[in-house]
């Protein structure tokens, strides 16, 4: 494996039962609540109505009524990361990140197959390695945190917790073909090699190989893509995919590579002199990405300071800008980012800047005032997270505001009950808001003027993949898996009943009018089923693979929860879908797409040739 990297240590962070995946549960020594629906602690005041005007130097204004106006001195301040209601299920592990096995099954019955945006089973832990020393505090930067995803259980959604959504799905030019090469680091250091006999030599599968075994009525393997690069010691986190005309990007460690969707091709290669360090979940219409990257190589000075504007079509670098974060409390931050139409935010705790994407002008940066937005979905409307602190030792207030992404100014602002927090969007339209408390969860609906609509009632363990426990604690805003919604219905996967012999589970539907359910659709038989986005005015679905059986895209009707399969991957690539670490799926043009959230393996000739991209479709 590569030289030693840093690892960011994963604070009170959620990401998956297995692999990576974000589920809610209670903190131990607390009673459970009561399965049978939300109570009432986040019910909102009567009368809840647009805000006025914001006030000069104060900042946005929001709804004056009720509890929504009281301060909560037990709230803590400043920015620092809320205590979220989470519990890993299993203990917390000594190094950042475990070594993966070759060829893993993630379950011995059940593959987690989602990472953003996002794998729901029970996997095994992998074993336990020695860590390096863990970096932090000043300094070390923002950006996506870099440890190994924990397991967390989802608590009924009966406790209260507000959950708004953007589902993570990148939407997707060409050049010539050529073999992903990899090269020395930028520092001048090359990764060390594990020690591997002269004659091993590790080769993952081929497509024409895996689809020598595919049956009648199965898509066939497109193409697969190895990961081809060196890299640290705990491996690395993948960011994408992103699709730009006929080209689909990823970037990991210090590269960014396009290939072509037809048949897997590398069309380019950037690499960069840094590690990535943040990206957003989906890039321009016409294929811009703009990128976080650190300030420099160093072990524990780097900064997650520099964006990196790319050309998803050519691979060519545009623009490059350093933004200032010497506040001490700008660099403990977390960094969320976006993308809007051409403006690409950087968000964190205390500050936030928003840039053009096709020249990289400053488009907004710090507001006046005491709130702040600190993270900023992407897509066609954007949602702000916004914290309201006055003084270091003030309670923190949280709200939601739409913003012009073009100048930053509120469109109209909604304001949390005193001690919640947004924890991720679901959907900006209709805005669904996912909030929390040290032991609550709740999901609110509002409309499109920002007034309250409605609070999801539930009775089940909901399961959502956020990639953390809440955009503060180290993930973007939106690009949350296990969600989807439209103008009526929000669609949530459960999970897996507790003591089922097989772990299988359900999409419910939501009536956003009333936050009931209106039907439950279970997955086919023996398997997990998530909710990826809206397709075609049905919910479209990813069943996930088992052990001997490939995965599935389908659609469920919006009616009643009817389940249609759209692409079912072949049983001959079950192998080589189940060791993908929690995988980010996309659908595009009837393909799958399905990409490792992480890359690491115990040898350096077995890193390389671990599966990258994994493409179904004719």
């Amino acid at each position: 494996m590569g030289g030693t990297k840093k690892p960011c240590p994963l604070q009170g962070t959620g990401r998956e039962r297995t692999k990576g995946d974000v589920l809610m549960t209670q903190p131990p020594g607390q009673q459970q609540p009561p399965r049978g629906g939300f109570g009432a602690p986040y019910d909102p005041p009567p009368g809840t109505q647009p805000p006025p005007p914001p006030q000069p130097g104060n900042g946005p204004q929001s709804q004056p009524n009720g509890p929504w106006t009281q301060p909560d001195p037990q709230q803590p301040g400043p920015y620092g990361q809320q205590p979220g209601p989470y519990t890993p299920a299993y203990p917390q592990q000594p190094g950042p990140y475990a070594q993966q096995p070759q060829q893993p099954q993630p379950y011995p019955q059940q593959p987690g197959p989602y990472g953003q945006q996002a794998g729901y089973g029970y996997p095994p832990q992998p074993p336990t390695v020695a860590a390096p020393p863990a970096t932090g505090g000043p300094g070390s930067g923002g950006g996506r945190r870099k440890g190994r995803a924990r397991v967390l259980i989802g608590a009924a959604l009966a406790v209260v917790l507000l959950a708004g959504g953007g589902i993570w799905l990148a939407t997707g030019d060409g050049g010539g073909g050529k073999k992903p090469v990899a090269g020395p680091s930028d520092d001048g250091k090359k990764p060390t090699a594990s020690p591997t006999s002269d004659d091993e030599t590790f080769a993952g599968p081929t497509a024409a190989e895996l689809n020598a075994g595919r049956k009648p009525g199965e898509a066939k393997v497109a193409w697969i893509q190895e990961n081809g690069v060196d890299l640290p010691q705990y491996g690395e986190e993948t960011h994408g995919p992103w699709f730009g005309g006929d080209v689909i990007a990823k970037g990991m460690y210090r590269k960014v590579s396009g290939y072509a969707v037809d048949d897997g091709a590398e069309q380019w290669s950037l690499r960069l002199p840094t590690d990535l360090c943040a990206s957003p979940t989906a890039p321009t219409a016409d294929g811009k990405v703009v990128v976080g990257i650190e300030d420099n190589v160093s072990e524990s000075e780097a900064s997650c300071s520099v964006l990196q504007m790319i050309d998803l079509r050519t691979g060519k670098a545009g623009w490059k800008k350093t933004v200032d974060r010497s506040a001490l409390q700008d660099g403990l931050s977390h960094v969320a980012m976006s993308i809007s139409g051409d403006t690409v935010t950087f968000g964190r705790d205390t500050a936030s800047n928003a840039f053009r994407v096709s020249d990289g002008k400053e488009l907004f940066g710090k507001r006046e005032g005491v709130c702040q937005p600190f993270a900023f979905t992407g897509g066609e409307r954007m949602l702000a997270a916004v914290s309201c602190q006055a003084e270091p030792a003030d309670p923190v207030r949280q709200q939601v505001q739409e913003v012009d992404p073009v100048t930053g100014a509120p469109k109209w602002t909604y304001e949390l009950k005193s001690g919640w927090s947004v924890a991720h969007i679901y959907s900006t339209s209709p805005p669904v808001i996912s909030i929390k408390q040290p032991e609550k969860w709740a999901v609110v609906v509002l409309n499109d003027n920002g007034t309250y609509r409605s609070q999801l009632v539930g009775e089940e363990n909901y399961g959502v993949r956020c990639g953390e426990e809440s955009v503060q604690t180290g993930s973007n805003l939106d690009g949350c898996a296990g969600v989807a919604a439209d103008a009526s219905r929000l669609y949530l996967s459960t999970l897996p009943e507790d003591g089922s012999k097989t772990q299988t589970n359900k999409v419910v539907a939501f009536d956003l009018a009333t936050g009931k359910s209106a039907w439950k659709a279970p997955a086919p038989a023996g398997r997990l089923m998530f909710p990826l986005r809206m397709e075609g005015g049905k919910v479209l679905v990813h069943v996930q693979s088992v052990y001997r059986e490939g995965g599935e895209i389908g659609t469920l009707a919006p009616s009643a929860g009817t389940y249609a399969t759209l692409l079912k991957h072949p049983a001959s690539a079950a192998e080589t879908e189940n060791s993908l670490f929690v995988p980010r799926v996309a659908y595009r043009d009837g393909r799958s797409y399905l990409l490792p959230q992480r890359i690491s393996q115990d040898e350096d000739e077995e890193e390389k040739a671990a599966t990258a991209v994994l493409v179904y479709g004719e």
